[in-house]
């Protein structure tokens, strides 16, 4: 890990002072009072505040005002968490409380959460105009950031490798009308005044989305040069390959945070019961209107989503999405809280027998 020439840094030890832009180093970092009230009683020149920029399995970059080093992995924190850092044992810095926070399931069999980006205050949501566009991915990376808490924008890159692009738009704006819908071509000059209202200072943005979709190569259109690696994807299905390989954060020259992340294939929901709510808010109004509260939707008699299935205004596609949505996030949760209740009662035997052995060695 080596810095970047990211111009927000200050000499070591000194005082926060408003630059060109009108901001503080560390408001350049992200620095806002949401923060700033959690730290009212600390000592800041003991425990300073920093942001993880980068995240490795070596462990975490950090920055702050006149500070950027490497703290242990252990420190359970990711990429956009503030910390207030303590320099004699880094790994119990405070991560601070989060504005947001993108989490999933991590892949594969282990029950655990992974973090994916917190204190982030726009999602751009990436997808290709190509056979690879995915309108059940994009619901499932909506409700992240619903769940999140996070603003999401839809991006629909790569337009001019298709005979019409109308369709792939069609089809993201039907999703939610809260969300907008930006198409882009991600190496074209506009690109940048595309995504300038999103990108505003003391903001942070996060580029989520598929490997190949653009999200590298929009993240060097708003710098204006090659600040991130791309490569090109597969011609036969359309795929593409890593170029990130982990997540970290660069900074405009006005002020805003970007980040980048690498592409995610496996997107499992856990905790996300209220960013599938919001995402398909019509269908849970309608579920609310059901005769039972138990109505599996299904063949009962009062079902208001059986009616509306009847009656056309709901299309049997996007309610099988939502149950599966919804059935993988409750299956889910309920797998991560019973290993979190496995560990605990795991702690407890392991602290009841050193207890006894410390006895015994009396």
């Amino acid at each position: 890990m080596t810095p970047t020439d990211d111009p927000i840094d200050a000499p070591a030890g000194a005082t926060p002072a408003a630059s060109a832009t009108g901001l503080s180093p560390l408001e350049k970092l992200g620095w806002q009072p949401f923060f700033a009230d959690q730290v009212v009683d600390e000592d800041l020149q003991v425990t300073p505040p920093v942001r993880v920029v980068e995240a490795h399995r070596s462990g975490l970059r950090v920055r702050g005002d006149g500070i950027d080093q490497v703290v242990p992995p252990k420190l359970a924190a990711t990429v956009g968490d503030w910390v207030l850092l303590d320099r004699v044992l880094p790994t119990s810095s405070r991560v601070l409380e989060r504005k947001s926070l993108f989490k999933r399931r991590a892949p594969g069999h282990d029950r655990s959460l992974q973090l994916i980006a917190a204190n982030t205050d726009t999602s751009f949501i990436v997808s290709s105009c190509n056979p690879d566009f995915n309108l059940a991915r994009l619901e499932r990376y909506l409700a992240l950031a619903f769940g999140a808490g996070v603003n999401p924008v839809v991006l629909l890159t790569k337009p001019d490798l298709c005979d019409d692009p109308t369709p792939y738009v069609t089809q993201a704006e039907a999703i939610s009308d809260r969300v907008p819908v930006v198409l882009l071509n991600a190496k074209s000059a506009e690109a940048k005044a595309q995504l300038a209202p999103w990108c505003k200072p003391g903001e942070t943005l996060v580029f989520l989305g598929s490997s190949g979709v653009g999200k590298s190569t929009l993240v060097n259109a708003l710098f204006g040069k090659e600040t991130a690696e791309t490569a090109a994807i597969r011609e036969d299905d359309a795929r593409g390959r890593h170029t990130t390989r982990h997540r970290h954060m660069r900074f405009l020259p006005n002020g805003c945070a970007v980040m980048d992340t690498p592409g995610m294939r496996e997107l499992q929901m856990a905790e996300a019961e209220s960013g599938i709510a919001d995402l398909f808010e019509d269908l849970t109004e309608l579920a609310s209107q059901c005769k039972f509260r138990n109505c599996k939707h299904q063949s009962e008699p009062g079902c208001a989503l059986t009616a509306a299935l009847a009656e056309g205004t709901v299309t049997q596609a996007r309610l099988e999405r939502w149950n599966k949505l919804a059935a993988e996030d409750l299956f889910n949760t309920a797998s991560l809280a019973e290993r979190k209740g496995s560990d605990k009662v795991l702690h407890k035997t392991i602290r009841a027998v050193q207890k006894r052995n410390k006895k015994s060695r009396r």
